[in-house]
């Protein structure tokens, strides 16, 4: 059989099935095809109807370059926003299918969405959470609080924060005292410190755009120089010498917007930094640098969210050079937030523990699907998902023996949670009673609502030889809470949350 004769039966099967589908299957069959292309496709289940048809299906039809309703993805923008917005050609010009195939692909969706979401069982939290004792620490003498990067420093004691304001405090906690001060111009997302000097991330735009201003600088004896420029809202920043020549190189993770990149930064003999992109897709979270293959070289483990959502290994081949492979992969209207790599089974191997719950979106709902996830390592980088602990809008997470019983316990933050009905489970307190069964105690805060809890490190504060839990709060205000509760943020003088580990 000739290969024209092939390709023209294969059509004439093609479109006989076609002809033969139901307008459900249909329906289906072009949801699939254009959904999974490039991301997992959620299920129409994942999301109520209300949300598909006001805000999910709209995006996507202007993806498509379909005219099916009032939607314009450019109203209420700039217009260098608008520019910048256009030029990544992400809102097609040209139809990617015939309005009768999209009407299909929408009614398909509608219809098999449920009118509301399954709703967490009742559950309570144990309490007190005795172990540790809340200590809230008022920063500066400004009401309310802005903290984007939070960070514990065992040896000296030290709690380092920075804020929306460009400001970055030194907090000694044994001596209860400000150490450092530095102020520069924009929200600071990331800050490294080195022995002769640090390096600073500005964020640019803390709200979604497309307009890249976000910038990094180093700053050695009060010099602060801009290393890297015309980053798209980077959020985190790792710092490592990966070729081995004296010189650190950075590992940027522009979150973006409509676009964005995982970007290596190295510099030249003149200590100039040019940029390499490793991934380029939008939503990269954070990354952290480890050897995962005992090849000698260290690798890249990084989180990814806003559509290809998941936990991407990038091996170094040398030179520079990655081969990447995504080794856990999520549903993107999971939110995920946050990932650590943790030895949770004591093997020597890695496990990967994730949290989603980014609620911050044209997707707003309480989601059964948001939680902490424990994914276990066979010895290969082959993870399985072994544990599931739901919980609406999970942001961040610590993870260590806080009881020094010979397990992983876990300290969760929810900057999403049903402040309406159950504002208790914005921080919950993990304890291990039997990790190989995955049997865990959950504690919360006897007062929950003193700080919108956003960034959350451990660390040995008050030098007694355990861990304490740090939270950080942040009042913007970026999704509906109570009336009442965000007054009270806002009066607030809390920003920190230290909780003290009575272990010892």
């Amino acid at each position: 059989m000739s290969r024209l004769t092939i390709h023209v039966t294969g059509l004439f099967l093609l479109l006989l099935t076609a002809c033969t589908m139901s307008k459900q299957e249909r329906g289906e069959q072009l949801y699939q095809t254009n959904c999974a292309s490039c991301h997992i496709a959620p299920s129409p289940q994942d999301l109520p109807k209300h949300l598909w048809k006001e805000s999910v299906l709209p995006e996507m039809a202007a993806r498509m370059g379909i005219k099916d309703s009032t939607y314009n993805p450019y109203a209420k923008n700039t217009f260098p926003e608008q520019e910048a917005m256009m030029k990544t050609g992400i809102y097609s010009v040209r139809p990617a299918m015939t309005m009768e195939d999209w009407k299909l692909l929408k009614a398909y969706v509608i219809e098999s969405a449920p009118e509301k979401l399954e709703i967490l069982p009742s559950r309570l939290l144990n309490a007190p959470l005795a172990q540790f004792a809340a200590n809230p620490i008022n920063l500066d003498s400004i009401s309310g609080s802005s903290i984007t990067f939070l960070d514990v420093n065992s040896e000296k004691g030290i709690i380092v924060s920075a804020d929306l304001r460009g400001s970055v405090l030194a907090y000694d906690y044994r001596t209860k005292k400000r150490v450092r001060q530095d102020n520069f111009q924009t929200s600071i997302t990331s800050y490294t410190a080195k022995d002769s000097f640090d390096f600073v991330t500005m964020v640019g735009y803390l709200n979604p755009s497309e307009i890249a201003r976000g910038k990094i600088y180093k700053v050695k004896n009060k010099r602060v120089e801009e290393v890297a420029t015309n980053l798209h809202r980077p959020v985190h920043t790792s710092v490592y010498d990966f070729d081995k020549n004296g010189v650190d190189e950075l590992i940027v993770s522009e979150f973006g917007h409509l676009t964005g990149a995982l970007s290596l930064w190295s510099a030249d003999e003149a200590d100039s930094y040019k940029k390499k992109v490793l991934l380029g897709q939008p939503g990269i979270v954070r990354s952290i640098i480890k050897d995962m293959n005992n090849d000698g070289e260290a690798d890249i483990v990084v989180l990814s969210s806003q559509g290809n959502e998941g936990v991407t290994i990038l091996y170094h081949t040398g030179d520079l050079n990655f081969r990447s492979e995504q080794v856990i992969r999520f549903n993107p209207v999971y939110g995920s937030s946050w990932f650590d790599l943790v030895d949770y089974n004591n093997d020597g191997y890695d496990d990967i523990i994730t949290v989603n719950g980014d609620n911050a979106d044209n997707t707003y709902v309480n989601k059964p699907y948001h939680g902490m996830r424990i994914h276990i390592n066979n010895g290969q980088n082959q993870f399985e998902e072994k544990y599931f602990y739901p919980l609406y809008g999970a942001t961040r997470f610590v993870a260590n023996d806080f009881d020094k019983d010979g397990d992983i316990d876990l300290g969760i933050v929810a900057s999403f949670p049903d402040y309406e009905e159950s504002p208790e489970f914005s921080f919950v307190y993990l304890e291990n009673i039997d990790a190989e069964n995955f049997n865990f105690k959950a504690y919360g805060l006897e007062e929950p609502s003193l700080g919108r809890w956003l960034l959350i490190d451990s660390g040995d504060v008050d030098n007694d030889g355990d861990l304490d839990i740090v939270l950080s709060s942040f009042t913007y205000y970026f999704t509906p809470v109570p009336e009442d509760l965000f007054k009270k943020w806002s009066a607030s003088n809390i920003d920190v949350m230290v909780l003290e580990n009575k272990l010892q």
